[in-house]
């Protein structure tokens, strides 16, 4: 069962806690973390891009010259692919690119993902984050105190609009709650920040 310090907003530690091997201490799946990021990437996409084709280009209903006698290649229209202002051939059209992912993958992709945190000595957690008002400078004073990296994913146990609103116009920073984290802002983040109530509601929806 992996151990971890509790930290203060200070940065200093107050106590240990006690992960929960099912959640933060399995052998990470690679494939099942992959999968999940293919899939919230390409949800991600609007598949709204579009080009149009021959057909749908203005113009070009007349043969641009005779078939033979010319000496130039033959040609139907002026908007075949090949000519200036012509139609796209095999352009991208609307399309979605929605994916699904079985339950138990999403499952063990995220526990993949807080297993890897936690081995790589990437995860922090705090006994509490509360901030009287919105200040994005608290927030980065909290990341300076506790040594984070660059890029933070701070989960929390419930929606906090106040802490949300102080760490957005910080690059490189989130702030998530326990049952909207996903295995693509996990991976992406150099440190995981979790409070202790949020680890334990984790252990409490993954274990």
């Amino acid at each position: 069962m992996p151990s971890v310090k509790v930290l203060n907003q200070a940065g200093k530690e107050v106590g240990e806690i006690a992960l929960n091997d099912s959640v933060f201490g399995i052998e990470p799946s690679v494939p099942a973390m992959h999968l999940c990021v293919v899939a919230y990437l390409a949800n991600r996409r609007q598949g709204t891009q579009s080009t149009l084709t021959r057909a749908e280009v203005r113009g070009g209903g007349r043969k641009p010259w005779r078939q033979k006698g010319t000496g130039r290649a033959r040609q139907g229209s002026t908007r075949s692919p090949q000519w200036k202002h012509g139609g796209i051939a095999h352009g991208p059209k609307p399309r979605k690119y929605k994916m699904d992912v079985n339950r138990k993958v999403r499952r063990l992709a995220i526990r993949s993902a807080l297993s890897g945190k936690v081995a790589s000595d990437s995860l922090i957690v705090l006994d509490s984050l509360q901030l009287e008002e919105i200040k994005t400078k608290e927030v980065a004073k909290v990341l300076s105190a506790v040594n984070a990296g660059k890029k933070v994913l701070f989960v929390l146990a419930e929606n906090d609009d106040v802490i949300y609103r102080s760490a957005r116009n910080l690059p490189g920073v989130n702030v998530s709650q326990v049952l909207g984290v996903n295995v693509y802002d996990i991976l992406n983040a150099d440190t995981l920040v979790v409070v202790k109530s949020a680890a334990e509601k984790l252990e409490e929806v993954y274990a």
